[in-house]
């Protein structure tokens, strides 16, 4: 019987109020939209980073026989200052960072010079007196890239030191940018519909004062009548985030499920609908949940039901 008349005063109070209902739907499906992205963003980064830091190397290229830069103003690396870095990091101290070493010789450079090169009038071009010996390092924590670069700097016959990562990380700039843009819109969009929420709570008591008047005088409970009010914003905050969660699915299956994005880049794992599936409970039971509390806070501080 209660369920039933709090059901009913729900839907009078949807009625009523139904513009600016709709109005709260859809600012929070849209502010959903934007919070789902960001978070779909920052999963596609997680992939990357997960893919490509362990496939990280730090570069060091030793000084060339015709050098040009002052860290090789002594000219081309000798081979005790080769076997200094070799040393250097096959020792105690590089070995918590330093996983695997490889040394590319000037044949080995030459031979991949050639092999990438093909069919171009550079081949011949260049000689083995024309390359330059490099250690290419794989590190143990991808993370402490910066520490291991920094020590092969300092090493004599160096000419300078090439950090894969370095130019991974401007790449992840751009999607980190990307999703404190849309993070930063979401919780815009999600402010407005907090006040939404507020002026609709407030109309829906004001339009309802005759009927929560006459509630309370034949002893209705706090509950009974405050209910009808927060099962209104909960509503429309359903109705938003499964619209939200459903764009974001439907977009990410025609984007990337059924594009072939994910075969014409194999060497990412990219965002699927998966995704979207688990990230749907999270944006539907946070709407709701703030949504409600939002109601309840607005129906106690701005309203006398």
């Amino acid at each position: 019987m209660r369920i039933g008349f709090i059901l009913s005063q729900t839907f009078k109070g949807i009625r009523s109020n139904r513009v600016v209902v709709a109005s709260l739907a859809l600012v929070t499906f849209v502010s959903l939209m934007f919070l789902g992205a960001a978070s779909l963003l920052q999963t596609q980064v997680g992939n990357m980073k997960n893919e490509w830091y362990d496939k990280v190397e730090v570069t060091a290229f030793m000084c060339p026989a015709n050098p040009t830069t002052a860290q090789c103003a002594g000219g081309e690396a000798t081979q005790e200052q080769i076997d200094a870095v070799d040393s250097f990091l096959q020792s105690d101290a590089m070995a918590p960072y330093v996983e695997e070493i490889y040394i590319e010789s000037k044949a080995d450079a030459l031979e991949n010079f050639r092999e990438i090169m093909a069919g171009t009038t550079w081949v011949d071009a260049i000689d083995e007196d024309g390359m330059q010996v490099s250690f290419r390092v794989k590190l143990v924590n991808p993370e402490e890239f910066q520490i291991v670069a920094d020590e092969l700097r300092g090493q004599p016959g160096v000419e300078y030191v090439i950090d894969q990562r370095e130019q991974l990380e401007s790449i992840f700039s751009v999607l980190n940018g990307a999703t404190i843009i849309a993070a930063v819109l979401a919780g815009t969009m999600i402010l407005t519909a907090l006040l939404l929420i507020v002026t609709m709570v407030r109309l829906s008591a004001m339009f309802r004062q005759k009927d929560t008047g006459i509630m309370r005088m034949v002893g209705a409970s706090n509950g009974i009548i405050q209910t009808p009010f927060v099962l209104e914003g909960v509503f429309a905050a359903l109705i938003g985030s499964l619209l939200s969660v459903g764009t974001l699915y439907g977009a990410v299956r025609y984007f990337f499920d059924d594009s072939g994005a994910d075969e014409a880049i194999r060497f990412i794992r990219l965002i699927d609908s998966n995704d979207v599936i688990g990230l749907a409970p999270w944006l539907v039971g946070g709407a709701l949940v703030v949504t409600a509390f939002a109601s309840y806070v607005a129906l106690r501080r701005y309203t006398k039901v």
